[in-house]
């Protein structure tokens, strides 16, 4: 009976320590040599592009790396919209649509005329195209922070990983 209360005591007591804790570490365990490995998972390439394709994967991760670019502006647009700060003016030119009657959100898109869309849609296309190419992998589209090059800018984006 002695022995059966001591155990008991002796797990309590056990179940109040303070657990061992080892030294966690903050560095990534990836290997710099494969191409997109993820850690615990290794290269994530379920269709077997980097295999058949390997050519193409400099050019989708450009594209990757800029439409998440376009997308950042985009919702930044939409923060701006719904933060109630629209342009003065109207969106058509006999001004029966103003900038200010465009509602919040995705029914938004279907008050815009036909017009500002076609206008949208050339826009982006030419920035597509012209502005951001995507034949340039680099990342670098020479736009800058709203136009201006910041000091020291070059050396760490030279030096900076994907």
């Amino acid at each position: 009976m002695k022995l059966a209360i001591l155990a008991t005591l002796l797990a309590t007591a056990a179940a109040f320590a303070p657990a061992p804790s080892s030294k966690a570490s903050t560095a990534l365990k990836v290997n710099e040599l494969e191409i997109g490995v993820t850690d615990p998972l290794g290269v994530f390439d379920p269709l077997g592009w980097l295999e058949t394709q390997p050519e193409a994967f400099e050019r989708r991760r450009a594209v990757e790396r800029k439409h998440g670019r376009i997308s950042m502006v985009a919702v930044i647009g939409m923060l701006v919209h719904n933060a109630g700060i629209e342009l003065p003016g109207s969106m058509t030119l006999d001004g029966s649509v103003k900038f200010s009657d465009i509602s919040d959100g995705f029914t938004g898109l279907f008050e815009v005329p036909a017009f500002g869309l076609a206008q949208i849609l050339l826009a982006t296309g030419l920035m597509e195209l012209v502005t951001w190419p995507a034949s340039d992998y680099s990342g670098d589209y020479g736009t800058g922070y709203l136009g201006r090059t910041l000091e020291g800018e070059e050396v760490r984006a030279q030096s900076s990983p994907l």
